[in-house]
């Protein structure tokens, strides 16, 4: 009998909990283990802790299988990672850090970076075909219009999966850090500003009131959001 100790990580983000059912499959160089349910409940910047017991040792865990299934209602789950602890005291770390939604399972690996050539376990070159195969799916392509750039292969941002669209929450704390830094700019005169500018440490001087430089130089080419 082999014991395994695994902790799942959930992300802080306000919607990353979920109440669905969500259990994990080891996947080991030497054979797998049982499915074995987690939670039923996943509350955001939460962890979970369980025990996956074993007839025999796995070996190297290479991959995990989180299962995700409704028992009610839809409700998506941000996974942020999962870190597993062999009997013999080998810390495995698995970063997912993207949503579940539906019914659905999801394969991820070992976070130690692996090159094709590394692959030597037939299940692993599997994964990675398969995983090939879906991000050769997600970014088709199409032509805009003749001489124009490509672009992807679908009439709105809705059609993408979760994971590819910019999070709401990303982009409602830029708005708001965008507003906050175009108030400062326009308090501190560089909206309105109709001469040119004396020097550069002029310049240093009104955009050290912000927070960060990078962003100051972007609203100097860039001033319209806040007009």
């Amino acid at each position: 009998m082999a014991t395994y100790k695994v902790t799942v990580a959930t992300g802080d983000m306000v919607e990353a909990g979920t109440n669905n059912s969500i259990s994990i499959t080891l996947v080991g160089a030497y054979g797998e283990s049982r499915q074995t349910t987690i939670s039923f409940l996943f509350l955001p910047g939460k962890e979970r802790s369980l025990s996956v017991h074993c007839g025999q040792d796995l070996g190297p865990i290479v991959l995990i299988r989180l299962h995700k299934w409704r028992l009610f209602l839809e409700d998506a789950w941000f996974c942020k990672d999962v870190r597993v602890a062999a009997p013999n005291g080998t810390l495995y770390r698995f970063p997912c850090y993207q949503w579940l939604e539906g019914v659905t399972t999801v394969e991820v690996r070992e976070g130690s970076g692996k090159k094709l050539v590394d692959d030597k376990l037939q299940i692993l070159k599997e994964h990675r075909h398969r995983e090939l195969a879906a991000r050769q799916e997600a970014y088709r392509w199409k032509d805009f219009a003749q001489g124009w750039p490509r672009c992807l292969n679908v009439d709105s941002i809705f059609e993408l999966d979760s994971n590819i669209q910019f999070s709401r929450i990303r982009a409602n704390n830029f708005t708001g850090f965008l507003i906050f830094q175009g108030a400062s700019h326009f308090l501190s005169g560089f909206l309105l500003r109709r001469s040119s500018w004396n020097s550069l440490d002029e310049m240093r001087t009104i955009f050290s009131r912000t927070q960060g430089r990078d962003i100051g130089g972007c609203l100097l080419c860039c001033p319209l959001p806040f007009l």
